[in-house]
């Protein structure tokens, strides 16, 4: 019966601790995305938001270079932001 007991408890608090750690880093990836401005360069974005992006497009238009990077968003609604640079500066995002 104690045992029990102390079994529910661990699964609570690792239940409790799941959750609010979830919600830090969802608050976390909302305020790095506050920081994101148009004209900025692929590092000054890169630098705020991390290393962990994919190169979903590399192509020149004319002289320009476009390339676009993908972030995906694991905590909330396994969301994905497209980061689009026209010569290595943010034109758009969405």
């Amino acid at each position: 019966m104690k045992k029990s007991k102390i079994y529910l408890l661990y699964a609570f608090l690792i239940l409790l601790l799941h959750s609010c750690a979830s919600l830090s880093v969802a608050n976390m990836t909302s305020f790095k995305m506050n920081k994101i401005e148009l004209g900025m360069s692929k590092e000054q974005v890169t630098d705020i938001l991390g290393s962990d992006y994919t190169i979903a497009e590399k192509r020149f238009e004319g002289s320009n270079e476009i390339e676009v990077l993908s972030y995906r968003d694991h905590y909330e609604n396994d969301e994905f932001y497209l980061f689009v640079f026209k010569n290595k500066k943010l034109e758009k995002w969405y």
